[in-house]
């Protein structure tokens, strides 16, 4: 289970930049259900804006 999670933090983290191998997208399209790539990619949008909050307080501190 753990190996799957990882996966998805890795495929969506290449979707958040822009490359991902052909190989990759095609496992992605093939899961039963896109759920667990849209809550990881909620997870890390939220993540990323707070880090900017964060760096931008730092920096105006």
């Amino acid at each position: 289970m753990l190996y799957r999670w990882w996966q998805v933090l890795l495929s969506t983290l290449a979707a958040f930049i822009g490359v991902q191998t052909e190989q990759n997208r095609l496992r992605d399209f093939q899961t039963s259900s896109p759920l667990p790539y849209i809550v990881m990619g909620i997870l890390l949008a939220v993540l990323f804006v707070l880090g900017l909050i964060f760096i931008v307080n730092q920096v105006l501190a």
